[in-house]
This record gives C-alpha cells, sequence and structure tokens, in this order.
C-alpha cells in the first residue's frame, strides 16, 4: 500500500498547496480505487459470470484468485525491475493496461480468455500499489503527507466497500459484461487525468529487495502480517461467494444483491471511521475485537442468516467490521516499523493480496466440495485464529 521507491524527492513545493497538486493526489486516489474495484469486481458477478461461461461458482472465483498472486508478486518485484523509469510514465502505463485487461474481460468468448485478462490486471493493481502512495506524497510537502497518504488510502478504502456493490448493480442492471466495460472506462479517466495533472516523477536509484526481508525479524511486524492474511484470507473465502450466499442461504433474490452489497458497503464506511478514531487509542484491542466479530457473524450466518431479514443483519454487520480491517491492520504495520514503514508496508501490500487470491481459492475448494456454508465456518476459524495470535502480543513487542 506504499511504494519501495527510494528516489530524490521531487523539488520542494511551497507551504501553500496548488490545488492542481491536490487534484493530482485525487487522480492517484482515484486510480487506486479503480484498480482495487477490478481487482474484486467478479466477487458480486460470479453467479452470471459463471452462468454466462459455463463454469461453477468455484471455478468462476478464480477470477479473484489469479489477480490476488499476481498482484502479490508484483508489488515487490515491479519497482526493481523498472530501474530509473520515470514513475510518471509507469503509473499511466499501468492504468492503461488495466484498461485493456477490462476491455478484453468484457469482450471475452470463453473462460480461458477471461483468466488472462485478470492476469493482465493482477500486473496492473500490484505494480500500481508500489508507486501510488509515494507518488502522491511527493505532490505535497511533509506537512501535508499525512493528509495525502489519507486521502491515497481513501481510494483504496472506498473500493473496498463501495466498488464491489456498485459493480454488481451496474451488472445486476444491465449484464455482467457491461460493469468491467464500466470500470475499464473510469481507468480510462483516470489516465487522462495523471497525464495532465502529474509532473515528471524521475527515480534517481535503484530499489533493493534486501529490506523487505529485514522487517521478517521485527516480531511485531511479523504478527501484523499474519493478521492481515488471517483476516483478509478469510473473509475474501467467504465474500468471494456473497451472491450465492445470500441467494441460497438468505434466499434473496438475485436482483437484490447488488442494492445489498452497497448497503454492505455504506456500512464498510462507517466501520472504517469508527475503526480509525480509537485504533491508536487501544489498537491491540481494537484488532481483537474485529477478529471476533467476524468470527462470531460469518459462524452465525448458515444458522441465523436463514432467512430474509436475519441474513441482510448479518450482512450490515459483516461489512461494519471488515470495513475496520484494512486501516487497522496498516496502523499495526506503521506503530511496528516506525523506520521502515515503506518496506513494511509494502511487505504487507504483497501479504494483503496474496490472502485476497488464497482466500477466493480455498473457499473455491470448499463451495465446490462442501457446501456453500462452509465458506463461511472456514473464514470464522481463520477469523478466530487472529485473535489468539493478536492476543499473545505484549505491549512491549
Amino acid at each position: 500500500m506504499t511504494t519501495l521507491d527510494s528516489a530524490r524527492p521531487a523539488p520542494p513545493i511551497p507551504d501553500r498547496v496548488p490545488l492542481r497538486r491536490w487534484l493530482g493526489v485525487v487522480a492517484v486516489a482515484v486510480g487506486t480505487f479503480s484498480v482495487v474495484t477490478v481487482e474484486q469486481l467478479p466477487v458480486g458477478l460470479l453467479t452470471s459470470v459463471g452462468g454466462s461461461l459455463e463454469v461453477s461458482e468455484g471455478t468462476a472465483g478464480l477470477m479473484v484468485t489469479v489477480p490476488g498472486l499476481v498482484a502479490s508478486a508484483t508489488a515487490p518485484i515491479l519497482p526493481v525491475a523498472i530501474g530509473r523509469m520515470n514513475r510518471r510514465i509507469v503509473l499511466l502505463g499501468l492504468i492503461v493496461l488495466m484498461v485493456l485487461a477490462n476491455v478484453m474481460s468484457a469482450l471475452a468468448p470463453t473462460f480461458a480468455v477471461l483468466l488472462a485478462a485478470r492476469f493482465l490486471v493482477g500486473i496492473s493493481i500490484g505494480g500500481f500499489w508500489a508507486l501510488a502512495a509515494g507518488i502522491a506524497v511527493r505532490l505535497v510537502p511533509t506537512t501535508y503527507i499525512p493528509q495525502a497518504t489519507a486521502l491515497t488510502f481513501g481510494g483504496a478504502t472506498a473500493a473496498n466497500v463501495l466498488g464491489v456493490p456498485a459493480g454488481t448493480l451496474i451488472g445486476g442492471l444491465t449484464d455482467w459484461r457491461v460493469a468491467f466495460a464500466a470500470v475499464g472506462g473510469l481507468g480510462l479517466l483516470v489516465v487522462i487525468a495523471l497525464f495532465v495533472l502529474l509532473p515528471s516523477m524521475p527515480a534517481t536509484q535503484p530499489v533493493r529487495l534486501r529490506t523487505l526481508a529485514e522487517q521478517l525479524r521485527n516480531r511485531a511486524v511479523r504478527v501484523g502480517i499474519i493478521s492481515t492474511f488471517l483476516l483478509v484470507s478469510g473473509h475474501f473465502a467467504a465474500f468471494t461467494f456473497v451472491s450465492p450466499i445470500l441467494q441460497t442461504i438468505a434466499r434473496i433474490d438475485n436482483g437484490l444483491v447488488g442494492p445489498l452489497l452497497l448497503a454492505f458497503g455504506v456500512a464498510g464506511i462507517v466501520g472504517n471511521f469508527i475503526v480509525g478514531s480509537v485504533a491508536s487509542r487501544n489498537l491491540r484491542g481494537t484488532v481483537i475485537t474485529i477478529s471476533v466479530m467476524l468470527a462470531a457473524i460469518l459462524a452465525l450466518f448458515p444458522v441465523v442468516g436463514d432467512g430474509g431479514i436475519g441474513g441482510v443483519c448479518l450482512l450490515i454487520l459483516w461489512g461494519l467490521a471488515f470495513g475496520g480491517v484494512p486501516v487497522s491492520v496498516q496502523t499495526w504495520i506503521l506503530q511496528a516499523a516506525p523506520r521502515s514503514a515503506e518496506a513494511a508496508t509494502a511487505l504487507n501490500t504483497s501479504v494483503f493480496n496474496l490472502a485476497i487470491a488464497l482466500g477466493a481459492l480455498f473457499g473455491g475448494l470448499v463451495a465446490d466440495n462442501v457446501a456453500i456454508a462452509g465458506v463461511l465456518w472456514f473464514g470464522s476459524a481463520l477469523a478466530v485464529l487472529t485473535s489468539f495470535a493478536v492476543a499473545r502480543v505484549r505491549k512491549s513487542d
């Protein structure tokens, strides 16, 4: 969720930041919104895509697994591979790649072609995340770096809680191919905005990978990374299949899935602000509370959610709980490695994407070989493990 780029800072910027600079930060934030939305877009469209291309829901979950795995590998590797290339050019190229991949997805005649497009999406996601936050903070003076960083992360948070519901709603009202095309159109607007608003961003020093490995010697960082992996993979093991969960367990009509996921997104935004306001006071307790909430909600869904009202209520609570995950694990990483925040956060980003991919993969295996309800219990078990891992951390760590 940040850059490994250790390039020379941009030329000094006056304390009064020009509007154009802030608009550049906003453009980067919209870019993060678009790439994260693309990554998770299939979540609400699995049933439609599976039926259209004649694959099972578990197999359709590979649309989330493939880009997640590719992004996990790309995030730490691409900054090394591009060497001294101008970061503005690279960022533009990555968004163009995302746009082309979405066009390819919208036109895909077979599931194999769709997966190939999702592979390209993974490259775009991992590379963009590796550079975006660092570019945003180079646009403003040191005094405004927290605001620029928060705005950049806000794009990802909005994608996590609103991108999927909006895409699902578009797909439900029209067709899943239209949803992919719509996000591609948004990406095209981002390309134009970045081209107009971003100044040249030269890099003068090569990026090294050894600092990533060094972070694993920090016990608090290790626990933060483990918590990220367990919470995110547990969530996506279940949430990847939220559409069939709502239709088969809660007996919700397919046409209502999109609006309900929008409600999930609103709840997620509320959860994000609540956790953001309390995490600094008791971060350990906050992460444990989120873990217990997610575990209880997912475990109860097959029982209490067996019907419209119960299912809707639990879905809202689910969104409220997961909305606090990104900000809590990111805060944990920053507190655990204040002097190596960039390297530790980049490592956590790689694990975050890996967790999305593996969560969707194992969720698909459970969905195909056990039952849809099984993905909820699987996700609940991983959330429980998170609370145990965090509970063992002492304040001195």
